[in-house]
């Protein structure tokens, strides 16, 4: 644990006005990670086709 998170406990004991009382949209946060496994995703994609068509172009090359 780090210091810092206790620190954050010990303010909110402290002064309980601190707490903030919130809820989390659980579709949302499983969009985000949907959204966020599609980039990843398009990523390879584009690595990997570049890696490909880089190795096409050296072997014409070399013939």
């Amino acid at each position: 644990m780090s210091t810092e998170s206790l620190n954050r406990t010990s303010d909110v004991a402290k002064d309980p006005s601190l707490v903030i009382n919130t809820r989390v949209n659980v579709d949302v946060l499983k969009q985000r990670i949907i959204d966020q496994k599609k980039k990843d995703k398009f990523k390879r994609t584009i690595i990997f086709s570049t890696v490909c068509v880089s190795l096409g172009a050296l072997t014409l090359l070399a013939n």
